[in-house]
């Protein structure tokens, strides 16, 4: 059988992944790349014994290029002894239909990330933090606060990199800026990502910060995360957020 887990809400797809890994008793994980050599050693013998092999392939669709002749032959593999095997596609993403269907039947598991949540971050300006913390708490009724922490983080790394392209990755601003340096990773490809229209959205809203805002603002989501990932945040993360946002 093979399941594709994918939708940008990262949270909990990745939880789900995790599940079904602990239910394995031999998982093999692969991350990204894949050959027809490699798939068809892995599942040599699979289907022959009780001990039922689970092959776990992250970032498949993102890292291969899926027109090469190599990555057809390891679908074509795939959907031929599909029966036989079970494996788990994950990708960080929405995936679109026709990646979907280069697999014969899949079972698809989808996590998308709930409207409130970009309500919220479209609401984020100036002088607009009751309207963004009614907002916030909204999203949090059906949304994890580590989902909605993530999202914010990328926010403001996309409002950056909109309006100072120079300072995205491998620039001046992120070799003299640790918190960009150890966070802002693939900032130009998120833009080119970017639908015209979500494009717009950004320019507009980051028009209404001055570039030493949106930088201090970035600074201190680094600092609520590494606070929190060591144990010295002196409150919750729901908390860290609505006092930033009293601040913007």
């Amino acid at each position: 059988m093979i399941t594709i887990i994918h939708g940008d809400d990262i949270v909990l797809s990745r939880r789900y992944l995790q599940e079904q890994k602990q239910k394995s008793n031999d998982p093999y994980v692969i991350d990204g790349l894949i050959d027809l050599q490699t798939i068809t050693q892995i599942t040599q013998g699979v289907g022959l014994f009780t001990n039922e092999k689970i092959i776990f392939l992250e970032n498949f669709f993102s890292k291969n290029k899926l027109n090469s002749s190599e990555v057809k032959s390891v679908i074509d593999y795939i959907n031929k002894n599909e029966s036989l095997l079970n494996m788990f596609f994950w990708e960080a993403n929405i995936l679109q239909k026709r990646s979907i269907a280069l697999f014969t039947n899949p079972s698809i598991k989808s996590f998308k990330i709930p409207q409130a949540i970009f309500l919220f971050l479209d609401s984020i300006k100036p002088a607009n933090f009751k309207s963004s913390i009614t907002l916030f708490h909204q999203a949090l009724e059906n949304t994890a606060p580590e989902l909605i922490f993530f999202m914010l983080q990328r926010q403001f790394r996309l409002l950056i990199a909109i309006c100072h392209p120079e300072r995205s990755e491998g620039s001046h601003f992120v070799r003299d800026s640790s918190p960009l340096a150890q966070n802002d990773n693939g900032t130009i490809d998120e833009v080119l990502r970017l639908a015209p229209w979500q494009k717009s959205k950004l320019v507009k809203q980051a028009g209404l910060f001055s570039s030493n805002k949106l930088l201090a603002i970035y600074k201190r989501l680094y600092e609520i995360e590494v606070a929190q990932k060591t144990g010295n945040l002196p409150y919750s993360l729901v908390c860290a957020i609505d006092f930033l946002l009293l601040d913007i």
